[in-house]
């Protein structure tokens, strides 16, 4: 019977339970991290721009390779191209009467110089040619030829299909590659590093929440204990063992707490809206996280070898990188100082034939040559390649003044390590004797030889020591993080 009146009674309570209380979900840190990476916009953007380098990566892999290309042409002329002058023309038109005297001349001086009878055969042969067929037919030739050389180019139609291959750029093209491969090597570091700080924001959201949290609970303890307090000096007051002044010092300190209490609650809603906006959730979800664990794993500051360190840490890398963008920009700048040699080849059609006497017909022909650059006189290359000299120089300076500062903010870091360690001994030890003083300061109020002062003094020790402790575990837990980044793990 009192199981069952205990079941009901429980089915009742959650029923009675506000509705985010009972949906409260438990976050860690692991599904924050999740939730986070889903959700940042900045990791997009810089996914698309890791896509965006490997496609530009292809660009400059497909300069080195053949290019085929297909153009065609249409135009309209107002005339016809010829290639007879009017003179011509003219000649040919008349054809029989040029060659008539050429050959009047030519018989009258083969004929006309024999005796008797030549000058009589040579003005019968002439009569003949004037007057007969042959002056027509030669003149219909002289037609014929004028026709065939008459072009009709005022519509001319033309493509042609091109071929080109690369063969010496000066190293140009080599480097292209090269550079691109390197940008798209360093938009995937850039992604990483945008990740890594996207997480350790995290982290920082989290275990402030988690620090926040913790405190609002203690501030809760504390005030428990000034209400209990309050509530025997009350007693005390009413039975004459405790003046009105004792019970107004424990009312302005339980105020005190109250108000503590309050600004610890409001920091928990501010710290876990800013957790939500960074893991991508609405402002207003209502959730709980882990807290810090009971037995935390803390272990001695790991030993540091900078030169691992300095493999590892992203900026070193993307410096290596741009020092190597920078050598292929020696090269590319040197390669305008440099012979280019490119190979063509190709197939060109047109309409007039070009091959055959300009008829009204598609024709064509294949093409082949070598294109040669030779630069004489280029000022602006040299210097050109003095800039990009300098420019290595420049990356070189500073990758080592990164490893000065890399080595200077590990240290600092490790420092901050060891002296949150060494936090956390003292305040351990600090709470082991505030555990104690409060135990013996109760235990002297209840037998009426200690005030209330005095067990309000060592409630307030007993809070401030625990609230050191916290403090030590939240920042060891940073320090570890910051730690693993400057290391570059």
């Amino acid at each position: 019977m009192m199981n069952k009146t205990l079941i009901i009674g429980s089915l009742l309570l959650l029923t009675l339970m506000p509705a985010e209380v009972a949906a409260q979900e438990k976050l860690t840190l692991a599904e924050c991290h999740r939730r986070a990476l889903e959700a940042n916009k900045g990791l997009k953007m810089a996914k698309e721009k890791k896509a965006e380098t490997e496609a530009l990566k292809k660009v400059a892999l497909w300069q080195m390779l053949p290019k085929v290309s297909a153009n065609g042409a249409y135009t309209w002329m107002q005339k016809s191209t010829n290639l007879l002058s009017d003179e011509q023309k003219d000649h040919l038109n008349n054809l029989s009467d040029v060659v008539e005297a050429d050959i009047s001349a030519s018989i009258m001086q083969e004929f006309g110089g024999l005796p008797l009878i030549g000058d009589a055969i040579a003005n019968g042969i002439i009569n003949i040619l004037s007057n007969g067929q042959l002056a027509t037919n030669i003149d219909n030739a002289g037609h014929r030829i004028v026709d065939a050389l008459e072009t009709d180019t005022r519509n001319v139609m033309a493509g042609t299909v091109t071929v080109t291959q690369p063969i010496y750029l000066g190293g140009k093209l080599r480097a292209m590659y090269k550079t691109a491969s390197l940008m798209d090597e360093l938009s995937g570091i850039e992604y990483d590093k945008k990740k890594e700080e996207m997480l350790i924001a995290i982290d920082e959201a989290y275990w402030q929440v988690v620090s926040v949290k913790q405190k609002k609970e203690l501030a809760e303890q504390y005030a428990a204990l000034l209400d209990t307090l309050n509530k025997n000096v009350e007693e005390m007051v009413a039975a004459d063992v405790a003046t009105k002044g004792d019970l107004t010092k424990v009312r302005v300190k339980l105020n005190e707490a109250q108000m503590s209490l309050t600004k610890a609650t409001n920091g928990l809603v501010l710290a876990k809206m800013l957790l939500a906006q960074r893991c991508g959730m609405p402002l207003d979800t209502v959730y709980d996280v882990e807290g810090i664990p009971s037995n935390p794993d803390y272990l001695n500051t790991p030993a540091i070898d900078m030169e691992s360190v300095w493999a590892n840490r992203k900026e070193m890398r993307m410096l290596r990188i741009s020092d190597s963008v920078a050598q292929n920009a020696v090269v590319m700048a040197r390669s305008t100082l440099l012979p280019n040699v490119l190979a063509t080849g190709g197939y060109l059609v047109s309409n007039p034939n070009l091959f055959n006497g300009y008829q009204k017909e598609f024709g064509g022909t294949f093409t082949a040559g070598v294109v040669v650059n030779i630069p004489i006189f280029h000022p602006g290359g040299a210097y050109a390649l003095k800039a990009a000299k300098h420019k290595r120089m420049e990356v070189g300076y500073q990758m080592e003044e990164a490893k000065e500062m890399i080595e200077l903010q590990v240290n600092k870091v490790k420092f901050e390590l060891d002296l949150a360690y060494k936090k956390l001994a003292q305040a351990n030890s600090n709470l082991e004797n505030a555990d104690e003083n409060l135990k013996l300061a109760d235990e002297s109020f209840k037998a009426g030889v200690c005030s209330s002062s005095d067990l309000m003094a060592a409630q307030t020790a007993w809070i401030k020591a625990k609230s050191e402790v916290l403090d030590a575990q939240i920042e060891i837990e940073m320090s570890k993080l910051y730690l693993k980044q400057a290391m570059g793990e």
